[in-house]
């Protein structure tokens, strides 16, 4: 089927139109339940696989956010199950973090090699985080008892609090807010979105229900991928900036709408120890590729 495989003139990626949208499909299948977008495996895909190794690779994996994620958070919205005092909390707090990325990754960071040992520093420490939470004897069943809803969401300076599955949730909102302010810093280097990691975080470090998670950093990776398209596109660093690979950016993300939406569909009938399970292993799987092929 060689009619379908082009060159796409902005990247000079050579492959087939089918494999963009596929690969996304399937893999933002099983990370939009864990509330990761797929944008932090699209980009070792993009690199490793396709050989996409310029600087705008990270805004053409944030392309990839922009039109995929819509289809997870229209779900999760429509469910019941988007805490919007975290969902603000965390764009608040990655925005500022994804500019400082942006300026790491384009002044410093403009090697593959250097750049392929921070995506597996990366993902490594988030695979861990994932195993142990995994590994915990708390992990929420989908089958508990308990409206699988979220209800009486409140927001205060100090804390957030709301109900999910007849337990009382709540936590920190400077603690938070930190925390979004230092994973968008990671998230604008890496070019995946300043929310697309948090949620391992908020689920292992606060203790939040994985299925609250998902919905609010779907959406705060959403809005943090559209700040990060203008930063790289039009602010220019040593007078150079980074657009995206339109077509490809769009390929990837209309397999990862489809996938997101069903993901979010199917994410109540998986139990949160195997969502954690599943992401663990595939970032720990890339993570020890890149630091090894380093040294």
């Amino acid at each position: 089927m060689d009619f379908l495989t082009i060159v796409f003139p902005i990247s000079g990626v050579r492959t087939s139109v089918l494999v963009p949208p596929l690969f996304a499909f399937v893999l933002s299948f099983f990370t939009s339940m864990g509330g990761v977008s797929g944008a932090v495996l699209i980009m070792p895909f993009q690199v490793s696989i396709l050989g996409y190794t310029l600087p705008s690779v990270n805004s053409t994996n944030l392309l990839y956010n922009i039109i995929g994620i819509p289809g997870g958070v229209y779900k999760y919205i429509r469910d019941k199950k988007m805490v919007w005092p975290l969902t603000w909390v965390i764009i608040v707090g990655t925005i500022p973090g994804v500019f400082i990325g942006y300026y790491l990754r384009v002044k410093f960071m403009p090697d593959a090699r250097t750049f392929k040992l921070f995506i597996g520093i990366v993902l490594a420490y988030v695979g861990m985080r994932l195993l142990t939470g995994a590994l915990a004897k708390k992990n929420v069943s989908a089958s508990k008892s308990g409206s699988f809803i979220v209800t009486n969401a409140r927001f205060t300076l100090k804390r957030v609090e709301y109900e999910f599955m007849g337990e009382k949730v709540s936590f920190s909102t400077a603690g938070m807010f930190a925390l979004a302010f230092i994973v968008g810093i990671i998230g604008g280097a890496y070019g995946i979105g300043g929310g697309a990691i948090i949620a391992p975080f908020c689920v292992t470090m606060f203790n939040l229900p994985v299925y609250t998670v998902s919905g609010p950093a779907l959406m705060g990776t959403f809005i943090t991928s559209v700040f990060g398209i203008i930063f790289y596109s039009l602010i220019p660093v040593s007078g150079v900036t980074s657009g995206p690979d339109w077509l490809l950016g769009f390929l990837f993300g209309i397999g990862g709408f489809a996938g997101m939406y069903l993901g979010a569909k199917t994410q109540k009938h998986m139990p949160e120890k195997w969502i954690k399970l599943i992401l663990s292993v595939i970032f720990m799987f890339i993570a020890i590729q890149y630091i090894y092929k380093f040294f």
